[in-house]
């Protein structure tokens, strides 16, 4: 059977673009009224108050010029990642990160069950606080090497780490690349209503934990039984943890600058005005001190900074391009005109229904538009709006949005980190979607309890 191959992430939105572009000629043009809330500074559409205009279609020439107005209108974001990225690099080259966790499993080699907790909770915590995912592919090989000399296997090993950092990524209590683009995007306080996401982490993270050691406690009793029982026939199970390099006291100040760096962002979100630059600014300085601690100089700092910065292009890039969907569409009078179409036909469901609608038809855009910051420019224009005249607070269609993007990582086939993660344990997608499901339905069931209750309690602010 030949194997189905999808189009690149940025032909995808290319196509959507044209696909948009075309519809200017076709669909009514239209606007709705909106109204500046004069506390916060907030955009809202007016209900009721959409008006038929005249057609102005796109050409071909305006399209391609609405993708750099596009990347104009996202510059604050774009940025805003690639400092992120950027501030990664340095610590990434002082190796305190994978040093520190390699000790941690060294300290708890004799107590495997508690050290599988102890892994997930510092990988979801680096998921939930700094958006790790392709990130910690580098550390797939060694975890996988803990699992067989803890007597488990490599699927173990893979599954720790992709579903603690999957559980703290989708949970986003301060993730940069979704909570928070999703939220600058949104006119949102950046990273406020973290309270409601630590409890959507730890509903998301404990039955993860205990997924993982059902499975453990499996093989245990029954290795033949692993799903990875045959090639890890072949692997080597011996590690030698006096190989790890020591924790030096520069690893550790590195530690501490990056504790000390996310509470003081908890500190700004809860005490201080919201300014996407200060939030920047804490990531360059986290950075910079952390690079100053570990004794690189300032020509490394400034040339890891640039290698991070360069890592996260890829999304940084699909952000603008996918901002330039609705850009399109706001030159061509037609934004509001969907909008006025897809809020009118699902009026009766509901302000849960809409809620809910929401994060499904994000999880299925998520299986073709990969990067979560770029999915976050294509939609959350969008849902906002819906959200404004269906009265959902958008701190709801934010999370919508979030839990959508998040949890069909852990299993769909083409999400490149996840599908790299399984290349690394050499794991069959099959095998282990046919494992995952369950937790993933938990996941999808999890994040649609939540969101109805933010309805309910109408999480905000805003």
């Amino acid at each position: 059977m030949k194997k189905i191959r999808f189009p690149h992430s940025y032909v995808l939105i290319f196509y959507v673009i044209v696909f948009v572009t075309i519809l200017t000629y076709i669909l009514p043009a239209g606007s709705f009224e909106r109204s500046v809330d004069k506390e916060t500074g907030i955009t809202y559409v007016v209900a009721n108050s959409y008006e038929g205009l005249d057609r102005n279609p796109v050409n071909p020439f305006e399209m391609f010029e609405g993708i750099l107005e596009g990347m104009l209108d996202a510059a604050d974001v774009i940025f805003f990642v690639l400092i992120v990225g950027g501030a990664f690099g340095i610590i990434q080259k002082t190796g305190a990160l994978n040093i520190f966790l390699g000790h941690v499993a060294r300290l708890n080699q004799r107590r495997g069950k508690f050290l599988i907790i102890l892994i997930m909770v510092v990988f979801s915590l680096f998921g939930t606080f700094f958006g790790t995912a392709e990130e910690a592919l580098p550390l797939y090989p060694i975890f996988i090497s803990v699992a067989l000399a803890l007597g488990y296997d490599s699927f173990t090993g893979v599954a720790m780490i992709l579903l603690g950092t999957g559980a703290g990524f989708a949970a986003g209590i301060l993730n940069p690349f979704t909570t928070g683009v999703a939220q600058i995007l949104a006119e949102l306080p950046l990273f406020s209503g973290y309270q409601f996401r630590i409890l959507a982490y730890v509903l998301l993270l404990v039955p993860t934990i205990y997924y993982v050691l059902r499975y453990v406690k499996r093989i245990e009793k029954h290795p033949e039984t692993s799903l990875t029982y045959e090639g890890d026939q072949f692997r080597n199970k011996q590690l030698n943890f006096d190989e790890i390099p020591k924790l030096e006291n520069k690893h550790i100040r590195v530690l501490i600058v990056m504790i000390f760096s996310m509470l003081f962002l908890i500190y700004i979100v809860s005490f201080w005005e919201y300014s996407t630059t200060r939030m920047a600014a804490v990531f360059i300085m986290m950075g910079i001190l952390s690079g100053i601690v570990a004794k690189l100089d300032s020509s490394m700092i400034a040339s890891e900074f640039i290698k991070g910065s360069s890592n996260i292009v890829y999304g940084a890039l699909i952000i603008g391009l996918a901002r330039g969907i609705s850009v399109i569409m706001e030159n061509g009078n037609i934004l509001d005109s969907l909008i006025f179409y897809l809020t009118s036909g699902i009026e009766g469901f509901g302000k849960i229904g809409v809620g809910v609608s929401m994060f499904f038809v994000q999880s299925f855009i998520n299986v073709f538009i990969t990067s979560g910051s770029g999915q976050a420019a294509a939609v959350i224009p969008i849902m906002k709006s819906i959200g404004d005249l269906t009265d959902l607070s958008r701190q709801t269609v934010v999370l919508a949005y979030q839990f959508g993007d998040g949890f069909s990582n852990i299993i769909s086939p083409t999400s490149g980190y996840f599908m790299a993660a399984l290349a690394i344990g050499r794991i069959n997608w099959k095998k282990w979607a046919k494992w995952v499901l369950p937790l993933f339905l938990y996941w999808s069931a999890a994040g649609a309890f939540l969101i109805v209750l933010s309805i309910l309690i109408h999480l905000g602010p805003y």
